[in-house]
C-alpha cells in the first residue's frame, strides 16, 4: 500500500458534475459523479469515497487534498451570496453605480450595466478622509460608525465590506471601523478593501471587496463542512485550495479571500493543459475546457498560460469588455462562455436555433438524463447524433435515455423549424461549436495571437466530442486529447504549486520621487507575508520569489508588467529600469516614446514552491490499430444521412498506433470523435493526436 505521503486526491466541483482524481504512487485513478448544488460537499464525499474504494484505500491513507470549486463564481451569477452592505468615504456612496463612467457599448440604446452586488439602500458612508500619500486629512468619525450597527441589525446584514478613499496607502480607518463593528457584531463578516486589494482604482477595489465580503459566508460555511466532514472520515493530510492565478493556497486563507477562488477550476484546467504542451513540446497552444456548464478558451506559450490581474464576472454582454463585475485579483486569463454539454437549446423569437447560456446543470440535467428535464441541451443533441453511448455515461454513473433526447428535441426545436429530430440535434451541435470557435476568435484577437498556428488540447468531459468541428472552424490543424481528458481540472490540481501574490499601490515617477530604499522596505513588506502564506503550505519544499512593477508613460490609463530583480534596489537602479520598460514596451507595441516619463503604478511580489515542469516525450514509431470494438451509427448532418463509425477504445490502442476519421475513440470518462477531415494517432504520452487530413 502506497504511504500517505504518495497519496494525494484532487476534486473540482462543476456545475454539473464533480470531478475526482486520485494519484497513488504515481498509479492515477478517477470518478465523475453529478454535483450536488444544495450540499456541494456530499458529491465531493461520494466522489473521493468511490475512487478510495477503487484502490483499496481509506481517507486516513491520503497526504494532500487539493480542491477547487465554482461554488463563488456561481454564488455571484446566481445571486446567492450573504446579505452584504458597504462602508465608504462620506460623498462616495455610489461608487459601484458610477463605476468608471465608461459605457462597453457605446451605441446601444438599451444598453444594460451589470447589477451591483450591493444595492443602494445598503451602501454606507462615514466622514473620513485619507490623501494618496497615507495622511490623514479628516478623522474617522467613530460615533458615525457605531450609529451604523442598530441598522445593520435592522437590515439584517450578514456581510460588511469596508472601502475607504485611498486605504490601499493607509489602512488604519478601515481596520478602526472594522474593530468598531467586530466588537458590537462580532457575527458579522468583514471584508476590508485594503487587505483584499490595496491598489489604486476606487471602483474596481471596492468591487473586488464587495465580491469577497458577498460569498465569505458561504464559502466560510462550505470549506467549514468540508474539513469537518473529512476529519471525521478519518483524514488527516494537508488541504489546499485553488486560487484563479493557479496556486494552492490554505484552506485559512481561501476562508478570508474567498474572492480569489473565483476562477478555480477553470484554472485547473489551463495548469493540465500547460503540462499536456510542455510533454508534446508545443510553444503555441490554445487550451479548450468544454465541461457539463461552461467552455473555457486559454491562450498557452511555452508552457505559461496567460494571466491577467483583472477579471470580470457575471457579464451582462458575452465578450464586451465593461459589461461584468470587475474583479482585481491574480487570474489566468482566458474566455469563458456558457456552452457545455448542459446548455439548454431553443428557438428564439427570430427562429433562430441558440445554444446557452442557460445550464440545466445537474439538477434536473438534459432531458436524457431522465431526472425530469424536458428541455433538450448539447448532451441530447451529442446522443441523438450517436456521439455517446447510452450506457455507462461519466463513467459508469449513469445510463442515458436517447428517447428523452429525441422528444425533446423534436418538441422544442425540429416541430418548430420542420426539421427531424436528427437535424434538429446537427442544428445544436453546429451552432455551440459556432459559439465556441467565436470564443476561440476573440480570445486570439485581444491577445494579438494568430489562432491557426496553435495546437488545441481538448479536455473536460464535453471537448473530445467538439473539438475536431471546433477546430475545422477556426483553422487549427492539430489536435491533441491527452489522457484523462475528461478530468482534466482536477488533474491540473495536483501540478499546481502552492503560491500566494501580492500586488501593492506605491505611485514613483522615474523621473523624479523614485525612493529606491522605501521601494526596497516594501518589498521586503510583501515578501514576508506571502511568505507567512506560502511556507505552512510548502512544507519545506524550496520556495522562489518573482517580483513585477506595474509601469506606464505619466498619463496614460493602463500599465504593462516588468520583471525587476529580487534584491535591494537603489538609485542606480532607474536607468535599467527605463530600459527594461522601453524594451517591453516595444515588444508589445512596436515603439517606445524617447524621453517620456515613465511612472511605477503598482508592485508585485509572488512567493512559490517550484512548479512542476515534465520532460519532452520521446516520439514513438508508427503502428497498425487495434481492430475496431465495433461500429456506431452515427447521424452525419452535412449528408443529412446516418452512416457507420468504427469505434475503438482508448486504452486498447498502443503509442504510435494510427486511425483514420471519421472514427470514435471510447473511454471511461469521455469520447474522442475523430471527423473526416482529420486522421489520428496516438502518441508516447498516450494522447490521441488529431491532424488534418492534406487538402
Amino acid at each position: 500500500m502506497p504511504s500517505t505521503t504518495n497519496v494525494r486526491l484532487a476534486a473540482d466541483i462543476g456545475g454539473t458534475f464533480t470531478d475526482v482524481v486520485l494519484d497513488a504512487g504515481g498509479s492515477r485513478r478517477t470518478r465523475k459523479v453529478l454535483t450536488t448544488p444544495a450540499a456541494p460537499e456530499e458529491g465531493v464525499l461520494a466522489g473521493v469515497a468511490l475512487v478510495l474504494q477503487d484502490a483499496g484505500l481509506d481517507f486516513a491513507d491520503v497526504g494532500v487534498f487539493v480542491h477547487g470549486t465554482t461554488l463563488a463564481t456561481n454564488a455571484i451569477i446566481e445571486r446567492r451570496g450573504a446579505r452584504t452592505a458597504l462602508i465608504g468615504t462620506q460623498g462616495f456612496r455610489d461608487v459601484l453605480e458610477i463605476g468608471t463612467e465608461s459605457r462597453y457599448d457605446q451605441y446601444d440604446l438599451t444598453l444594460e450595466k451589470p447589477v451591483p452586488l450591493v444595492p443602494r439602500q445598503l451602501r454606507f458612508t462615514v466622514p473620513e478622509r485619507m490623501d494618496a500619500q497615507g495622511l490623514v486629512r479628516l478623522a474617522l468619525d467613530e460615533t458615525a460608525v457605531a450609529a451604523l450597527v442598530p441598522q445593520l441589525r435592522a437590515l439584517e446584514v450578514q456581510a460588511v465590506a469596508i472601502a475607504f478613499l485611498h486605504a490601499y496607502a493607509n489602512p488604519v480607518h478601515e481596520e478602526r471601523a472594522a474593530a468598531i463593528l467586530s466588537a458590537a457584531m462580532p457575527e458579522l463578516s468583514i471584508t476590508l478593501a485594503s487587505e483584499v486589494c490595496p491598489e489604486v482604482r476606487e471602483y474596481e477595489r471596492s468591487s473586488t471587496a464587495v465580491a469577497n465580503a458577498y460569498v465569505q459566508p458561504l464559502m466560510q460555511g462550505y470549506l467549514g463542512r468540508m474539513r469537518e466532514a473529512l476529519t471525521a472520515r478519518g483524514y488527516r493530510g494537508a488541504t489546499y485550495l485553488v486560487t484563479s492565478g493557479g496556486g494552492l493556497t490554505a484552506l485559512e486563507t481561501a476562508q478570508r479571500f474567498p474572492v480569489r477562488l473565483v476562477e478555480s477550476g477553470p484554472a485547473g484546467g489551463a495548469i493540465f493543459a500547460a503540462q499536456v504542451a510542455l510533454r508534446a513540446d508545443e510553444q503555441k497552444v490554445l487550451s479548450f475546457d468544454m465541461g457539463g456548464t461552461t467552455a473555457k478558451v486559454c491562450l498557452i506559450e511555452k508552457g505559461e498560460p496567460a494571466t491577467s490581474r483583472f477579471f470580470e464576472v457575471d457579464r451582462t454582454a458575452r465578450f464586451l469588455k465593461g459589461s461584468g463585475l470587475p474583479l482585481r485579483i491574480p487570474v489566468i486569463e482566458m474566455v469563458e462562455i456558457g456552452a457545455g454539454g448542459g446548455s439548454i437549446a431553443q428557438v428564439d423569437a427570430l427562429q433562430r436555433v441558440t445554444v446557452g447560456p442557460e445550464s440545466a446543470s445537474s439538477v434536473p440535467g438534459p432531458a436524457c438524463y431522465g431526472l425530469g428535464g424536458e428541455r433538450p441541451a448539447v448532451t441530447d443533441a451529442d446522443v441523438a447524433l450517436g456521439l455517446i453511448k447510452p450506457e455507462g455515461f461519466a463513467g459508469g454513473s449513469m445510463d442515458l435515455k436517447p428517447e428523452l433526447a429525441l422528444q425533446a428535441l423534436d418538441r422544442e426545436i425540429g416541430g418548430k423549424l420542420g426539421l427531424s429530430p436528427e437535424m434538429a440535434a446537427f442544428a445544436v451541435y453546429e451552432m455551440v461549436c459556432e459559439n465556441m470557435a467565436s470564443a476561440a476568435r476573440v480570445h486570439a484577437a485581444e491577445r494579438g495571437a494568430v489562432i491557426g498556428q496553435h495546437t488545441m488540447i481538448a479536455f473536460g468531459g464535453a471537448a473530445p466530442l467538439h473539438a475536431a468541428r471546433v477546430a475545422e472552424k477556426i483553422g487549427v490543424p492539430r489536435v491533441l486529447v491527452p489522457p484523462n481528458a475528461g478530468v482534466g481540472s482536477a488533474v491540473g490540481f495536483l501540478a499546481a504549486p502552492v503560491a500566494y501574490e501580492i500586488v501593492r499601490s506605491r505611485p514613483a515617477r522615474l523621473d523624479e520621487d523614485f525612493n529606491a530604499a522605501s521601494i526596497s522596505a516594501l518589498f521586503g513588506e510583501m515578501s514576508e507575508a506571502a511568505r507567512a502564506l506560502v511556507e505552512p503550505g510548502a512544507q519545506g519544499a524550496p520556495l522562489f520569489e518573482r517580483r513585477m512593477a506595474f509601469m506606464r508613460y505619466v498619463g496614460q490609463g493602463h500599465e504593462i508588467t516588468v520583471p525587476l530583480p529580487t534584491r535591494t534596489l537603489s538609485s542606480g537602479d532607474v536607468v535599467e529600469l527605463r530600459r527594461i520598460f522601453e524594451a517591453e514596451y516595444a515588444a508589445q507595441f512596436s515603439r517606445a516614446i524617447p524621453s517620456a516619463a515613465i511612472e511605477v503604478l503598482n508592485w508585485s511580489v509572488l512567493v512559490s514552491t517550484e512548479p512542476h515542469r515534465p520532460e519532452v516525450t520521446p516520439s514513438v514509431a508508427a503502428a497498425t490499430a487495434p481492430e475496431p470494438a465495433g461500429f456506431r451509427s452515427m447521424f452525419d448532418g452535412r449528408a443529412e444521412r446516418r452512416i457507420e463509425v468504427p469505434l475503438y477504445r482508448r486504452e486498447a490502442m498502443a503509442p504510435g498506433a494510427r486511425v483514420a476519421g471519421p472514427a470514435l475513440i471510447a473511454e471511461d470518462e469521455t469520447t474522442t470523435y475523430i471527423s473526416g477531415s482529420f486522421d489520428a494517432h496516438i502518441d508516447g504520452a498516450g494522447c490521441i493526436v488529431m491532424e488534418q487530413k492534406a487538402a
